[in-house]
Order: C-alpha cells, then structure tokens, then sequence
C-alpha cells in the first residue's frame, strides 16, 4: 500500500498552486486555503518545486498552533451492553498521568452527573506492518470511553466531555446531544441506516495518500441533513481507509462527528481494518497497511465480549442485529459460527421481528462476484444460508462491493418469493442487500443476468430502514447525490407469519398429545 507519490511523512496533504492561478509559474503568485483539524500538534506548510516526480523543498512556514492542542474532540457514540446504556469514546492528548478524564451528562434541562471514563492508546510496537510502523505511524494521541448507565428510554440527553488537570482547572468540549434507544420490543417509529465502504475525503479540495472515495462526502452531508430522521448508524466496514497511514482516523472522525456524536455510530471490521499477512487474518493481504485492526478496535466503541474478534450482537427497539466480522473464520464449527447461530437464536421475535445480519464481505448474493461463479465469498454462502434460513432472517446486508443491490427472498439459489417490492406472510427467505457504496470507488457487476438479483445500481448511497411497527418494515435505498429514493420494497406480516413451518425452517413437532 506504499504507492505512488511516496509521502513519507503524515500527516500531510497537498495543492498544486498553479490551482488557482494557471499563470503562477509565471509569476510566481497563487492564493490556497487550507482546513485543518486539531490533530494535538503544530502545522506547517512547505512549498515545493518539481512537482510529485521530482520534489524539491523551496520554503517552509511559520508554524500554526491551535489553542489547545490536547482538547477533547470527536466524540462517538455506541450502543453499550445493555439496551439503556450508551457509551461515549472520544479522543484527546490527555493522558491520565496529566488530567482525569470524564463525561457530564444528564436529561436536558435536568441537573447533570458526572461519570467516569477510561482511556487507552497503542504504540508504534502495537502495528503489525508497514506504513502502519514505519512511514505511516503518527502518535494517535489517547482513546476515552465512559458508559453512561440506566438511562430513561426515549429520552433527550445532553453532555459533554471533560479532563480536570492536575492543577485543578477543566478542558472541556462543546455540548452535545443524543436520544435514548427505545425499550426493546417498544412499537414506536425506529429508523436505522446501513452502509459501507465510505472512508473520507478532503472538504478543501486537496489532494492525499489513497484519495480514492469520491462519494464519502455527499454520504456524510446526505446523513447529516437527515440526522433529525435518522435513529441509529451502522457503517459495516471499510470505515477510513487510511491503509496505514494513521492520521487519517483523524481526519475520519472530524468528518463524521455531527452524526456519531448525536447517534449509535456502529462498526463493523473490514478488510480495511484488519488484513495483514501473518496477523491471524482469515485474508492474508495487506489491506489495512498493518494496522490489523487495532486502530478500529480502539477508536470506536463496539459491545463485543473481545474487541480483537469483532462480532457481536445489539438490540434497537424492534430490530436485533447479528454484526458478523468476515476478517475471521466464520466457517461451520468456528468460534463466530457458533456465535452467529446464538445470536440469531437469542431473538426473540414476539417483541422483536426484525432480524438483521450484517457484516463486511458478501457471504450472502452479489453479482459483482460473478468471475469465479460463486457470486459471493467462497464457503460464505454454504457456511452461513443454513443458518438465516433456519432462524428467518430478514434482511441479510453486505458491503465490500462498491455498489448497492437487493436479491428477492433467497435460499439455495433459488427465489422463495416471487414479488418484487411488497412481500407479506410467511418469513421464506432472506433478502440480501449489498450496499457497499459510502463512498469509495465504485464497483461494477458480471455480465449474467441472475435470476435472484431484482435491482442493482453502481453509484454512490446508503440504506434506510423504518420500523412502523411490529408488522410493518420499509426499506429505501437512496443516493449520496440527492438523498432521493431509488429503490425500495416493504414486509408486512404478523408474529404467525414468523413461526409459520418453511423448508429448512421447521421447529421439531411430535404426534404425542
């Protein structure tokens, strides 16, 4: 991952000056703005001749200084491990030998609280390959994760985030602001986004290491516009795409705050995150150029029983989530095979009827797949189909591929219901969707027309998924450059309609009395 242009330090990004002024190597003057972001360091910028191919250093600045380099910034929000906890993970210069750490909060307009916060951070040694430990290192600072406990359901919470330093003064954020999920099996209005693949992209128009997604930007500003509509966020991997070059997290988490700050920011691992060779991968390649998934493990917040294996399950009001992590085996007799079945097991479809599973790669349909015949991972589909046909899955979401496509009620290859944007009844089948278009270059699809894909798109967008009650789901796919709906389709069905027999969905029956 360590391409052309060899930048060879970080963080940096760059403009040519000819830019805004085609006459500059003529005379010599040109005007370019630059956005920075508190990364807990000075700034300076440096004037080259030469171009990419032949760099030579002409000037360098003066250095720029924010007013408080170590200041709490970016925070995030996570469901925790109970459906009235959310948790808060931020990240600042503090360290806890210099300030204590801590968040104070309460319902707005209430008297506040103050709860704790922990903090971690990694080292250089903690990297498992280049750039990630050479070229690509940056300090990341410190990671601060407080849970804030028995929180009312439905309920508008205000709070921000704090450090007492040791002389007994306070630095402090802004104030922010989050609603409380619902108690689970609660029928009220609930609306989820789904996507992948988004990374981030520069708002001053520059130029940087691995500029390759285009679309992050109108998603992020898509999301935002809507964010008074929008109840909680799962991005199922390929977050930043820093590829090893570490102050790029940064730079992700500035551009995501008004959303993670305000809403569940849910993660899922990609390839992006996690695959170094020899690192304990399921993928042997380099994608995450060394970063082997500790950058994600630690910057974002996930109620997984070990971070390093990146699976867990959450409930939101009338959904239940199985987050699966495809950069480890999930293979039948696997450790997250068997937390995939308990998972999906465990809901409890009275009080919850929408079961979702979602991870990173394509372990279900996608015709992007289409060279080797599979049309999905291989030994995804027959590893897992078993599984969501046997608990009723309703929606199965993938990214991975750059794109977004839907499959009509699938099993075996085979569509197990014929309608195309209503379906109503008996639960035969899950639907697939790959919506791996947040941002990154997009991705196209084979030249066969498979009998399961309905509708397939290769642009930029997202998902959204509205619960208006127990009986009734919308899903809409809308694009990243107008936020207008594309595609979409609606479940209505009963509680009978889940527990009704199908093929390879069968409880055991007895003829005793």
């Amino acid at each position: 991952m360590q391409q052309f242009p060899y930048i060879c330090s970080a963080p940096i990004k760059y403009k040519y000056a000819n830019d805004s002024n085609a006459e500059y190597n003529k005379t010599g003057k040109a005007s370019i703005n630059f956005q920075l972001i508190n990364q807990r360091a000075d700034f300076s910028f440096a004037l080259f001749s030469g171009g990419l191919s032949d760099p030579k250093l002409v000037a360098v600045s003066n250095v720029i200084s924010f007013v408080n380099p170590k200041a709490p910034l970016y925070p995030r929000l996570s469901q925790g491990k109970s459906w009235n906890e959310m948790t808060v993970t931020w990240t600042s210069g503090y360290n806890i030998i210099e300030a204590v750490p801590f968040v104070e909060w309460g319902q707005k307009g209430e008297s506040q609280t103050r709860s704790p916060a922990g903090t971690l951070t990694f080292h250089r040694n903690s990297m498992c390959a280049p750039p990630a430990r050479t070229v690509g290192w940056r300090d990341p600072g410190f990671f601060h994760t407080s849970f804030l406990k028995d929180l009312w359901p439905n309920s508008v919470y205000t709070y921000k985030l704090g450090h007492k330093l040791l002389n007994g003064s306070y630095a402090w954020s802004k104030s922010y602001s989050f609603k409380s999920s619902p108690y689970p099996g609660q029928d009220s209005l609930q609306r989820v986004v789904i996507f992948g693949d988004m990374g981030k992209a520069e708002r001053d128009g520059s130029n940087e290491y691995s500029n390759y997604q285009p679309g992050s930007l109108n998603t992020t500003d898509q999301l935002i516009k809507d964010l008074k509509n929008i109840d909680i966020v799962f991005h199922i991997g390929d977050i930043t795409y820093a590829n090893g070059y570490i102050s790029q997290w940064d730079q992700f988490t500035a551009q995501v705050e008004p959303i993670a700050s305000t809403v569940p920011y849910m993660i899922a691992s990609g390839n992006h995150e996690r695959d170094t060779p020899n690192s304990g991968s399921f993928y042997d390649g380099n994608d995450s150029g060394g970063e082997c998934g500790v950058l994600a493990e630690t910057m974002f917040y996930v109620p997984a029983e070990n971070r390093a294996k990146f699976w867990y399950s959450t409930d939101y009001g009338m959904f239940h989530f199985c987050i699966a992590d495809t950069e480890h085996d999930w293979r039948q007799g696997s450790e997250q095979y068997k937390f995939i079945e308990k998972c999906l097991a465990s809901a409890d479809r009275q009080k919850q009827p929408w079961l979702i599973f979602a991870a990173h790669r394509v372990l279900g349909y996608s015709s992007s797949y289409w060279r080797d015949g599979t049309f999905a991972e291989p030994m995804g589909r027959e590893s897992l189909q078993g599984l969501w046909q046997k608990y009723k899955v309703d929606i199965a979401f993938f990214g991975h591929e750059h794109n977004y496509e839907r499959t009509c009620p699938v099993y075996q290859s085979q569509c197990m219901n014929m309608e195309k944007s209503h379906y109503s009844g008996v639960v035969n089948g899950t639907i697939h969707i790959v919506v791996g278009g947040g941002g990154s270059h997009l991705s196209g699809f084979g030249p066969f027309q498979t009998s399961w894909s309905l509708y397939n798109d290769s642009d930029f967008g997202f998902v959204k998924l509205t619960a208006f009650n127990h009986s009734s789901l919308l899903l809409e796919y809308k694009k990243s450059s107008d936020g207008k709906v594309y595609d979409s389709f609606t479940i209505s069905r009963d509680y009978r309609d889940v527990l009704a027999c199908v093929h390879d969905g069968c409880e055991p029956t007895t003829l005793g009395s």
